[in-house]
């Protein structure tokens, strides 16, 4: 069965996070944690409010360092924001199989992002591991090559027991 694209996922997500950055009191509660790997790089985003306190942190690392930096919310949010707009994205249905890592050519956002707007009957979340390509002729090229290696999602909605679409 073919890969599926999630294109519309990051689309629906990458304003959702900009509106938590620049207006987070439109958001009752929220718990945000996205890691990006970019260009041998890392950069995580952790952000928290419960019970009116907010708790964040943002670090990176640079490729090829070894150590771990603290990062501007501006520029954390913006790295991930050039990710969630890459032109086609692809994305595990499972945990990786023992020994395989991501192609590090390709940059790779895992997302895990629970929230509730104010005034929102109930609340949303989303757990996903996402594969950034330029176009969907570099997606489908990548599921291609990795065959079965990589357990990429086929069918939507993905609902598994750690990974799931919007509920």
């Amino acid at each position: 069965m073919p890969p599926a694209l999630t294109t519309d996922l990051t689309a629906a997500l990458r304003p959702l996070l900009a509106e938590l950055h620049h207006t987070p009191d439109l958001f009752q509660t929220w718990d945000a944690h996205l890691e990006l790997v970019a260009a041998g790089g890392l950069v995580v985003v952790k952000s928290k409010r419960a019970k009116g306190v907010v708790d964040s942190l943002f670090w990176g690392r640079a490729p090829k360092a070894t150590e771990n930096k603290q990062l501007p919310e501006a520029t954390a949010f913006a790295a991930i924001d050039r990710f969630l707009g890459l032109g086609a994205h692809l994305a595990l249905s499972d945990a990786l199989p023992e020994g395989t890592v991501l192609d590090e050519t390709y940059p790779h956002c895992a997302v895990k992002f629970s929230y509730r707007k104010k005034g929102a009957p109930k609340a949303k979340s989303l757990s996903m591991i996402f594969i950034g390509f330029n176009d969907e002729t570099d997606a489908m090229a990548y599921a291609e090559r990795s065959g079965d290696t990589l357990p990429l999602v086929t069918s939507r909605p993905l609902m598994s027991g750690k990974l799931h679409e919007w509920r």
